[in-house]
């Protein structure tokens, strides 16, 4: 009777120990998942800016990273091509070549 209630504490320490593995194993994956997508976000976010900065010469983006397309109105809406897709509306003042950022979005497929 005892060697029978040892085996099932055994039994059940063991599946514990496999689930805590299991569990260590999802963690590690959700932080791996978490770091590479931050790092993807921030080089949409990068390559959103490039464009918004030579938005005034768009000519000297040898290679465009982003879509840009006119609103109309001196509005320009520009939407990186990495996922994940960002998207910011942005006013280029004529005079002084300067643009604003209006809004930004986050566009899901």
């Amino acid at each position: 009777m005892i060697i029978a209630w040892i085996l099932s504490l055994l039994t059940l320490l063991s599946t514990q120990v496999i689930e805590l593995e299991r569990l260590a194993a999802l963690e590690v994956i959700g932080v791996n998942t978490y770091v590479e997508s931050h790092k993807q976000f921030i080089a949409a976010e990068k390559s959103l800016l490039e464009c918004e900065q030579h938005i005034s010469n768009i000519a000297l983006l040898k290679n465009p990273t982003c879509h840009i397309q006119s609103a109309g109105k001196n509005l320009w809406l520009i939407s990186s091509k990495s996922k994940p897709r960002l998207e910011v509306m942005v006013f280029v003042d004529e005079k002084t070549k300067v643009s604003t950022r209006l809004n930004w979005r986050q566009n899901f497929e």
